[in-house]
């Protein structure tokens, strides 16, 4: 056994640092986290300064037993976990199992950290370990228990209130609030009509476009024009005064510069990603960690990217001087400024021993690394890479050319363009959207010269609502209020989705009928807690715990004495039909009972009557698109519907049409089969559900191959082979028999030896579910 143990998280990880470390050392992976608050009340003792009762996750238990055993055998540990909170807590926690389990003895332990995976940062950081930083772990578990507390106490509470299956997080709730907030402003918004007036003009058969800017001796704003007849009098007076041909009275040329973004940071790759390659933030951060474990390049495994999750923009000088080589070996070195270009960070927590994310070596061009690549790492290496190298280019100049063309006493026109007159890092990397990215270009003009009209255009216009998050902008607006850190945005937007509240449509969030229920019950009564500035600053209390400037029990304490007394206040003062949102649509026709819209346990639905009255309610789900806070009263009725009664089928059994728990379904006599889109419950002719009822029918006698009369069992294929039933057990058929010739007999013999059904375990009471 080698004389060194280190250990990582992640067996890619692991098997390219062991390539680089030789004989003397074994490398090993934890798979992640080891050790994990356990899933019930109690996890977090709030009366015994929050202590922590952890246990071993079952996944990985196999492998912390295999570090114990290979912990005996070495003479010193390594533990070079992830750089960050989470990485220091992992190597806390496989430090304090070893510990448990007696294998350290006397063994030095040594904390080691590198920002990229290459054979120079791994042997530098194994050259200068370090001590656990407790205050980072301290950090990450005040943060572990800050996300228990909520979750284990708000969750439950959403269950009686609105229905099973809810959660709530103290980061995810904000943001949900967001897209929540954004789709009530779409709705609330009025839209207003305005025009422009436009110039078609031509040089020299250079066509170029100018806008009306000033009217009788006013500068024009949004909303001057603001109807059609208006727009077509001013129109008409414009081409009067023209007379086919317009004059440059003004002349306006300036040079601006336009400076190189600096390199990524967690949060700016993510918007990227989504934005340019149109990545989730999910995906860009599980390629990113595929490019920063390690590529298989012709034989040699190597790390191509520096660490993925850092709020810092710093480069290294190393990096610096690489990176400002590829530029002139690439573009020349008049592309380079003289000095490096330095960029300051705007985390007020960010590490500045970390870096941006950045190559870990610019020369590892991407159209040389493309064909050991899959297209997902591809795109986003040369994403980073062509980032990375423009961040220390030369700015672009660009000339900004502005004329004036009257067109009467106190009107006139004007135009703008530009040209690039030095590209600078634009031959890189350009960061505006695709389709503004081209500037409208000007034909050489001269004071005083005059250019033939072609038109005179108006255009009707109507101002537009704010537009939806898509999860760029999500991550955008998260990192500019400081809610959560850009390592955790990507999994608040996939737990917003995995729980329903949020939809997308277009690459754009809409918020579910369940997810504003929750938005609002949680914004009413714990609007402390999902107020963004409340949560903002408990962010910064967490960086200073792990900068070692508070303490983290306190902080902690601070947060659950009023927290847990409102959750308690809200339990008992807070009825259900409070929350849910009961919104009266009008009165049934037919019934005269009043109709309304509201969240049950299984969705919104629709319900004609109340529960006072002496028959029972009648109640519908609402259709695929349909919103509680949008339906109306016409909509409503015809949900009522269904059943529908369509007809016969040829041997005369009744056929009819109805949804049900698991969805819409056609009923023939007493057996099922379902509807599924494109056809609709609510307009499905008889003609159509009898073709479905035949392809069930259809699809049952293929799956029959024998039925033995006068007995319940039969001979089925099933998904994973034949089997023998008789509705009650299930039997495997003898590898090497045809199921077309088994006997009867030979059917019960089978059904005989096989196991019982296993019944569904009934719920213990008295523990609460992990939330």
């Amino acid at each position: 056994m080698s004389a060194n143990l280190l250990i990582v998280e992640s067996p890619a990880k692991a098997r390219t640092i062991n390539k680089y470390l030789g004989k003397d050392f074994i490398v090993m992976a934890s798979y992640g986290h080891v050790r994990d608050l356990v899933p019930r009340d109690g996890a977090v003792d709030t009366a015994s300064d929050f202590a922590m009762n952890y246990e071993v996750i079952d996944k990985n238990a196999r492998h912390v037993d295999a570090i114990a055993k290979a912990t005996r055998k070495a003479d010193a540990i390594y533990l070079a976990t992830d750089l960050d909170r989470e990485g220091e807590a992992i190597s806390w926690h496989v430090y304090e199992l070893l510990k448990e389990r007696g294998v350290l003895d006397s063994k030095k332990v040594h904390r080691v950290v590198f920002g990229e995976i290459t054979p120079r940062a791994i042997k530098q950081a194994v050259a200068e370990p370090r001590d656990i930083s407790m205050d980072l772990v301290n950090a990450q578990q005040a943060r572990r228990a800050l996300d228990y507390l909520v979750g284990f106490n708000l969750s439950p509470l959403l269950w009686k209130k609105v229905r099973r299956g809810l959660s709530a997080g103290r980061v995810q709730t904000p943001a949900l609030r967001m897209i929540v907030e954004r789709e009530e402003e779409i709705e609330r918004f009025e839209s207003r009509e305005y025009w422009t007036i436009e110039a078609d003009l031509e040089k020299e058969e250079q066509p170029f476009t100018s806008k009306l800017v000033e009217y009788r001796g006013s500068k024009l704003d949004q909303f001057d024009i603001g109807n059609e007849d208006q727009a077509k009098a001013i129109r008409e007076e414009l081409i009067e005064a023209a007379g086919g041909r317009l004059q440059v009275s003004d002349l306006t040329s300036r040079e601006r510069k336009r400076h190189p973004p600096p390199p990524f940071i967690t949060s700016t790759l993510q918007q990227e990603a989504v934005r340019k390659l149109r990545f989730s933030a999910q995906k860009a951060m599980r390629v990113a960690q595929q490019l920063y474990e390690g590529i298989d390049i012709g034989g040699q495994t190597q790390g191509l990217i520096t660490y993925m999750r850092t709020d810092s923009v710093s480069l290294s000088s190393e990096a610096l001087d690489d990176l400002r080589a590829v530029i002139a070996e690439d573009y020349g070195a008049d592309k380079r400024p003289e000095r490096p270009n330095f960029y300051k960070t705007k985390s007020k927590n960010a590490q500045e021993a970390h870096e941006a994310v950045r190559p870990t070596d610019p020369r590892n061009r991407p159209q040389a690394l493309k064909a050991h690549l899959s297209s997902d790492q591809y795109r986003l290496y040369q994403l980073i890479w062509n980032r990375a190298v423009a961040c220390q280019m030369k700015p672009a100049r660009i000339n900004v050319v502005s004329v004036t063309l009257p067109c009467g006493e106190g009107t006139s026109f004007r135009a703008s363009g530009s040209t690039v007159i030095d590209p600078g890092f634009l031959v890189v990397y350009d960061e505006r959207r695709e389709d503004k990215a081209a500037a409208p270009k000007l034909p050489p003009l001269e004071k005083g010269e005059w250019v033939n009209l072609s038109a005179i255009r108006s255009e009707q216009h109507f101002t537009e609502p704010p537009p939806r998050y898509s999860e760029a902008t999500l991550v955008k607006a998260l990192e500019e209020y400081g809610i959560g850190r850009p390592s955790t945005y990507a999994a608040i937007i996939q737990t917003l989705m995995n729980r329903e509240y949020v939809e997308l449509e277009n690459r754009r969030f809409v918020p579910t009928d369940v997810g504003r229920v929750v938005s609002k019950f949680l914004s009413e009564h714990f609007s402390r807690y999902v107020d963004y500035d409340f949560t903002a600053r408990l962010e910064d209390e967490l960086d200073a715990v792990s900068r070692g400037e508070t303490d983290w029990v306190p902080l902690l304490r601070s947060f659950w004495d009023p927290f847990s007394a409102l959750v308690k206040d809200k339990e008992e003062s807070v009825t259900r039909a409070d929350v849910l949102q009961v919104r009266e649509l009008g009165t049934d026709p037919e019934s005269g009972k009043p109709m309304s819209v509201r969240m049950g346990r299984y969705g919104p639905y629709v319900q004609i009557g109340t529960k006072d009255d002496d028959e029972k309610p009648r109640f519908a789900g609402l259709r695929p698109g349909q919103k509680m806070d949008s339906i109306t009263l016409e909509e409503a009725l015809e949900l009522f519907k269904l059943p529908r009664e369509l007809g016969l089928t040829p041997d005369g059994k009744p056929v009819s049409v109805n949804i049900g728990r698991y969805g819409p379904y056609v009923r023939y006599g007493n057996k099922f089969v379902s509807i599924n889109p494109p056809d609709d419950p609510y307009s499905i002719p008889l003609e159509r559900a009898l073709e479905l009822v035949a392809e069930k029918q259809k699809a049952d006698a293929n799956k029959t191959i024998q039925a033995f009369e006068g007995s319940d069992i039969k001979v089925l294929r099933g998904r994973y082979g034949p089997y023998v039933t008789d509705g009650k057990k299930n039997g495997r058929i003898p590898k090497g028999r045809e199921p077309e010739s088994l006997t009867l007999d030979e059917c019960r013999e089978i059904l005989a030896a096989a196991p019982e059904r296993r019944r569904r375990a009934k719920k213990k009471g008295g523990g609460r579910k992990s939330a």
